[in-house]
C-alpha cells in the first residue's frame, strides 16, 4: 500500500512541475549589471552587449546569453556570464563562468575581496524561444501499474 501511495505522489509532482515550471524564454541582446566597489562603497550599473566584454573596476565581464520571460510569467531573468580579472601584473585570470539570476544574485556570484557583480535584468528581445509544453510520446510519463501482490512462501511438508 505504502508503494501504491508513493507511486501515485510521484506520478502527480511528475506531471504538475513540469507544467507549472514550462514558459517562453525571451532572448535579448543586452545584459544589465551592476557593480560594487566595495573599497569605495560605489555601486555602479552598466550593459554589456552579448559577447562584449566591459570592464568594471578590475573585472572583464562578458555575458553570452541573457534570457527573460514574457510579462505575464514569473519573472526569471538568467544570463550566461563570464568574469575575468586583469592582476596587478596585467595579465587577466578567470575568476567565473556560469549562469547568474537576477533574482538571486548570491546564488553564483563572483567572490572576490573588492568587487561584487550582480545581473539585473536584460533588455532589447524580440526573439521568442518558445519550450515544449506537450511531451512527445517517447517523454510522455507511463501510467504506473500496482505493484504485484507478493507471493507467500510455501510451507515445507
Amino acid at each position: 500500500m505504502v508503494r501504491w501511495a508513493v507511486a501515485l505522489c510521484l506520478l502527480v509532482l511528475g506531471v504538475a512541475i513540469p507544467g507549472l515550471a514550462k514558459a517562453d524564454k525571451i532572448k535579448n541582446p543586452i545584459a544589465i549589471f551592476s557593480g560594487l566597489d566595495k573599497i569605495t562603497g560605489r555601486i555602479i550599473s552598466f550593459e554589456a552587449a552579448l559577447d562584449e566584454t566591459v570592464e568594471f573596476g578590475a573585472f572583464l565581464v562578458t555575458p553570452r546569453v541573457c534570457y527573460t520571460r514574457p510579462i505575464t510569467e514569473p519573472q526569471n531573468t538568467s544570463a550566461f556570464v563570464e568574469v575575468d580579472e586583469i592582476t596587478v601584473a596585467g595579465d587577466t585570470k578567470h575568476l567565473f563562468g556560469g549562469w547568474v539570476f537576477a533574482n538571486s544574485p548570491g546564488l553564483h556570484g563572483v567572490e572576490h575581496p573588492i568587487y561584487d557583480v550582480w545581473l539585473i535584468g536584460c533588455k532589447g528581445g524580440t526573439v521568442v524561444i518558445p519550450e515544449v509544453s506537450n511531451p512527445s510520446p517517447a517523454q510522455a510519463p507511463q501510467p504506473l501499474q500496482p505493484a504485484p501482490a507478493p507471493v507467500p512462501a510455501k510451507k515445507k511438508p
